[in-house]
């Protein structure tokens, strides 16, 4: 089914036509009320009047994620602060916080972008979600909440943490759809088991996974641990948050960008040249429609490709392939490049081992070291030790026959590696 189906199933000229609307519209927006980007586009030479075609977005400046925290808190907002009614921000571990504003407007978008990711997912106001993902200035957890709300389903609030409580309101409740992290999800199996329940008992028939990158490998596992279909979606907060694109349930084939809010583009993260159609590089999205903090040509990172064939499940909006990595999280290990998501493949393919490792990576004078540390499946434990190192090798030389990287394995035990209850993290950089 397809919440919008007028927007969802519009033919690209149509869509073309309300997306340049919307782009010239945006550019005098935030040339006439945000000093920032009038000072931007007039060392570029450019005026609001120049853009006539989206062809012309590539004359637009990038902004970057530096640019957030250089106007903290407030300095990138083109409405009056008392009209904004919602604040996020980042956590502002890796310098100062993004702050991101929404108007009443906004939030009503999020929400109805929110309900079209979920009826894409195959969910329905039928539906019981249970929600995993954390509330409070981190967009995940009341993105999905007003999504919800929004398509008429009943919404459980848990949020993130609380994982034995969790697994027993799972058991209580019997929801059919939950939300959280991929990572998350692993650890609330893997607790379910310990309270001696089977998940694949609940009721449960979807799960829609996000906010980190995770492999086909990731889904199929968790399809098979937890008798669900797994659905990716997208969003990051400086954008909207959850829902900015998501996969339909009929295809699982990329995640469909709601191109009448964000308009797209892959660029050579090196260059910042745009790529044609079908090239892989890093996701640029302008935000066509958000009044409290509109963006032109947000850089974010993300790596992956767009696919503009239409769907067989009747959306012609543009699919997005699943997030490859980050171009800031590449490892670059002795001149090769290295994506997590890469190694994650290879483990997950491997038989006797459980989907939880650590990437560590360190300098022995002056070369790069590359450890890998995979727990066993509990399954595998008792094998004897010369299997277990059998293992390790078979990883090892997976390694360096698709990556062309020497990487130290180390099995570990099972619940060894530390758990998290929002994003995993995979990489201890010790260089």
């Amino acid at each position: 089914m397809i919440y919008d189906v007028e927007t969802e199933t519009m033919p690209r000229e149509e869509l073309e036509t309300l997306q340049l609307k919307r782009l010239q519209n945006l550019v005098e927006r935030v040339y006439a009320n945000v000093p920032f980007y009038r000072k931007r586009l007039d060392e570029k030479g450019v005026k609001p009047a120049d853009i006539r075609s989206l062809a012309d977005i590539q004359y637009l400046p990038f902004t970057e994620k530096q640019d957030l925290r250089n106007n903290y808190p407030f300095g990138l907002f083109a409405v009056p602060r008392e009209n904004v009614v919602r604040i996020h921000s980042s956590s502002g571990t890796t310098g100062k916080a993004t702050v991101v504003g929404y108007t009443k407007r906004d939030v009503k978008n999020w929400a109805t972008l929110m309900a079209r990711s979920f009826m894409a997912a195959g969910a329905s106001s039928a539906d019981i979600v249970h929600n995993a993902y954390g509330y409070g200035l981190f967009t995940g957890g009341l993105g999905v909440h007003y999504g919800a709300e929004e398509l008429g389903a009943t919404i459980v609030p848990v949020s993130g943490g609380g994982t034995r409580r969790q697994v027993q309101l799972l058991r209580d409740f019997g929801p059919t759809v939950i939300c959280s992290t991929p990572s998350y999800m692993q650890y609330l199996i893997e607790a379910s088991n310990d309270a001696g329940m089977d998940i694949r008992e609940l009721p449960l028939r979807v799960g829609i996974f996000g906010a980190e990158p995770w492999t086909e490998e990731m889904r199929r596992d968790l399809e098979a641990r937890l008798g669900i279909t797994a659905i990716d979606i997208y969003g990051l907060s400086e954008i909207m948050g959850p829902g900015v694109a998501c996969e339909c349930r009929a295809a699982q084939n990329g995640l469909h960008l709601a191109e009448d809010h964000f308009l797209p583009e892959i660029i050579d993260p090196k260059t910042g040249e745009t790529l044609p159609p079908g090239s892989v590089g890093e996701l640029v999205i302008t935000t066509l429609t958000k009044e409290a903090l509109p963006l032109l040509r947000y850089r974010t990172r993300d790596l992956t490709k767009l696919d503009y064939v239409p769907c067989k499940c009747g959306r012609t909006l543009v699919r997005m392939h699943r997030i490859m990595g980050r171009s800031d999280d590449m490892l670059i290990i002795r001149g090769v490049n290295v994506f997590p998501s890469q190694i994650e493949s290879i483990i997950l393919e491997t038989e006797g081992t459980a989907p939880h490792y650590q990437i560590i990576v360190g300098r022995h004078g002056s070369l790069d070291t590359l450890e890998i540390q995979v727990e066993v499946d509990e399954k595998f434990l008792s094998d004897e030790i010369r299997g277990l190192q059998a293992l390790e090798r078979k990883i090892q030389k997976s390694i360096k026959e698709f990556l062309g990287v020497t990487a130290k394995v180390k099995l570990v035990e099972p619940k060894t590696i530390q758990r998290s209850e929002g994003k995993a993290k995979r990489i201890i950089d010790q260089r």
